[in-house]
């Protein structure tokens, strides 16, 4: 096994859903299969956007896209994916994040181009400890010491320690309290920290949004925690959409179940279009395979 680095962008012509699976053409092959089982991460070329370094995920296993020849698909084991809170930038102020990339004369080699490369150990833990330089503070405190990046010169005889701690940066940053932490800034971000169906905007005496952030498709059957699968709804809304009271048309259309007990109060809590509000850059708003789970399996219409 090996950690590596897909590249991906918004408007990538492959048949890519990070949370998911990653299609690659054949010529990958070979480096791809030393991922299996272990993470990568994922980068936004400079040129794509802003995002940088903006995810991580296990790949569970690669197969043969059934769609189309001479592709693959690395297919990602369901609940790994996790969106990154503050996306690493390719390069900060003690220079090149991935320093694997540089050659021998301490330039940019060629592989920076490659959109399937593997990533050495000491530059994906380098990567986590940008991400989130503060997560002991986030997490329960405990009696071992806190994981830290790896040294680099490392022999084999320190190997297993090396691994160890990168076992408990994984598993920090897999956290739940991490997750939902990381959930909730992508999503009230994305929604400027106003309620979807409401239209309301609270922020309280500490500075804090009201808003929640609500999963879609919820966790518990493997939802992901991305973007595409969130909205921002204040507390009363939230708790009707997790009970199928409320739920949205994939054209947006607020929808509200014939069991409210009280619909036209109700109603008078929705915005006047009628319409939920959504992130006006498209790749931020609600997936349409989200809400039809909603519908289909939450929503009492």
């Amino acid at each position: 096994m090996a950690k590596g680095v897909f590249l991906h962008r918004a408007d990538s012509i492959y048949d890519d859903r990070p949370e998911e699976r990653y299609q690659f053409p054949s010529q990958y092959l070979s480096r791809a299969s030393q991922f299996v089982g272990d993470w990568v991460v994922y980068y936004e070329p400079v040129k794509a956007g802003k995002r940088g370094y903006f995810a991580i995920a296990r790949v569970e296993k690669i197969v043969p896209d059934p769609t189309i020849a001479n592709m693959y698909l690395a297919l990602i084991d369901p609940g790994s994916y996790l969106p990154m809170e503050y996306p690493v930038p390719f390069n900060d102020h003690d220079g090149l994040v991935e320093r694997g990339l540089l050659n021998e004369a301490g330039k940019i080699s060629g592989r920076a181009q490659a959109a399937v490369r593997p990533i050495s150990l000491e530059d994906f833990n380098r990567i986590l400890e940008r991400e989130i330089p503060d997560v002991d503070d986030m997490l329960p405190r405990t009696d071992t010491p806190d994981p830290k990046v790896v040294e680099s010169h490392f022999s084999e005889t320190v190997a297993p320690f090396i691994f160890d701690q990168e076992r408990e940066r994984i598993s920090s940053i897999s956290n739940r309290l991490v997750r939902d932490r990381v959930f909730r800034k992508i999503v009230l971000d994305a929604y400027d920290c106003r309620c979807a169906i409401t239209g309301f905007k609270f922020i309280n005496g500490g500075g804090r949004a009201e808003v929640e952030a609500a999963h879609i498709k919820p966790v518990e059957v493997n939802g992901p925690d991305i973007v595409a699968n969130g909205i921002a709804l204040s507390g009363t809304v939230h708790w009707m959409f997790d009970r199928g009271l409320v739920s949205l048309s994939d054209d947006l259309d607020i929808l509200v179940s014939r069991q409210v007990n009280d619909p036209d109060r109700v109603w008078n809590l929705v915005n006047p279009s009628r319409k939920a509000d959504l992130p006006h850059h498209p790749t931020l708003r609600i997936h349409p395979r989200f809400l039809e789970w909603h519908r289909q399996n939450c929503f009492k219409s």
